[in-house]
């Protein structure tokens, strides 16, 4: 994987490049960020950097050997340690190295997934992965031979706070007395859970999430997701392009945005209009939970917008043309005064259809309380 192919992140990538091109390269380094974010892509695009034999100033080549390999993630010095568990056909004894052919096909389908689509994908939705103890004899191992090939050996460890005792001590001595040209790329969801010891001997590398208009750019880019669609996939989001990425064909057949403009015209005149509201109450039971949950997170989002937007324009830099004149308008209504009744409503209901509540109970009984929130 190349810097190329990471969306946005353009800080952090410079920050890279210059380690290299300084040879200031640490030997231990902690990309830390959320689950659904760039931080295992963009390790890897560094491992691919520091192998590279042709590689430029702004990036690797691509085609040389060592990137051709690093791409594939097949290179003889370029190892893996990530979480596992026990499996239909891995009965006992389960370690990084009897995964490796999944490991593979699963980053380079997505290198934004999490550790739920992880076990999913090795058939273990129902277990718990860890970096067991066994695996502290192969981080021995794995780092006591030198570099087959490259200048570096790399090791990847993906997900280390969920190393056992044992595994984060061996990590914690080869991180002490680090083996000559061996890089160890920690990649970390949860640092916070990661021994003092080991924190204190890596150099952090702070991944942010995606903004909402890198994930909106991505899908429109890259998947033809059209732009008003793939704003609303990107809200819903947070910053995680792995949960954009799983979510972009779901609510393809939805516009979460028209539902919910409408919805908030009902809402506000609620006095003369409670019949349409109970038809659009069978709307929402047709969306199914999912999309319903989806849609009263959306909702949560543009009310945000909306208060922004109402205290300072410049907060809300970014909306698609259908959207600008609805958030300008419903601005007027939306207010510090109302805001927090508005949002625990919408949360309310959130909570109310996660627990399997009648959707058109729940959508009627919102429907009047936004309704007198939006008047007082």
């Amino acid at each position: 994987m190349t810097f190329a192919e990471v969306p946005s992140q353009a800080a952090v990538k410079q920050l890279l490049r210059q380690s290299v091109q300084r040879q200031h390269v640490a030997h231990a380094q902690l990309f830390r960020g959320s689950e659904g974010g760039a931080a295992l892509a963009l390790a890897l695009a560094y491992a691919q950097y520091l192998n590279c034999e042709e590689r430029t100033a702004e990036d690797s080549c691509g085609h040389c050997p060592a990137c051709t390999k690093t791409a594939k993630l097949a290179h003889p010095d370029l190892n893996f340690i990530v979480p596992v568990t026990t499996t239909k056909t891995v009965t006992k004894d389960a370690v990084s190295s009897k995964f490796m052919a999944e490991w593979r096909a699963f980053v380079l389908d997505n290198p934004y997934q999490g550790l739920n689509d992880w076990m999913q994908h090795i058939g273990a939705e129902n277990k718990q992965g860890s970096i067991s103890k066994d695996e502290a004899v192969q981080i021995l191992k794995l780092v006591s031979l030198k570099a087959f090939e490259a200048r570096f050996k790399i090791v990847v460890v993906w997900l280390p706070e969920l190393m056992h005792p044992a595994a984060a001590n061996a990590v914690l001595k080869l991180l002490e007395e680090p083996p000559p040209a061996t890089i160890f790329l920690l990649v970390s969801h949860a640092p916070e859970q990661l021994l003092p010891t080991i924190i204190s001997r890596v150099q952090p590398v702070v991944v942010r999430p995606f903004s909402e208009n890198d994930l909106t750019d991505y899908l429109h880019a890259h998947y033809q997701v059209p732009e008003a669609k793939a704003r609303q996939v990107a809200q819903l989001a947070e910053g995680s392009l792995g949960a954009a990425l799983a979510s972009r064909d779901t609510n393809a057949d939805h516009d979460y945005f028209e539902f919910f403009r409408d919805w908030m015209r009902l809402c506000f005149n609620y006095g003369s209009k409670a019949g349409d509201i109970l038809k659009k109450s069978e709307d929402f039971q047709k969306l199914g939970r999912e999309n319903q949950k989806e849609l009263l997170a959306y909702a949560l989002g543009v009310v945000r917008k909306v208060l922004l937007f109402g205290i300072d324009p410049k907060f809300v830099p970014h909306l698609a043309a259908g959207e600008q004149q609805f958030v300008s308008g419903f601005a007027k209504f939306v207010t510090p005064r109302n805001a927090d009744l508005l949002t625990k409503e919408l949360t309310d209901a959130h909570y109310h259809i996660e627990r399997n509540a009648n959707p058109r109970m729940v959508f009627v009984d919102s429907s009047l309380r936004l309704g007198s929130f939006l008047k007082s």
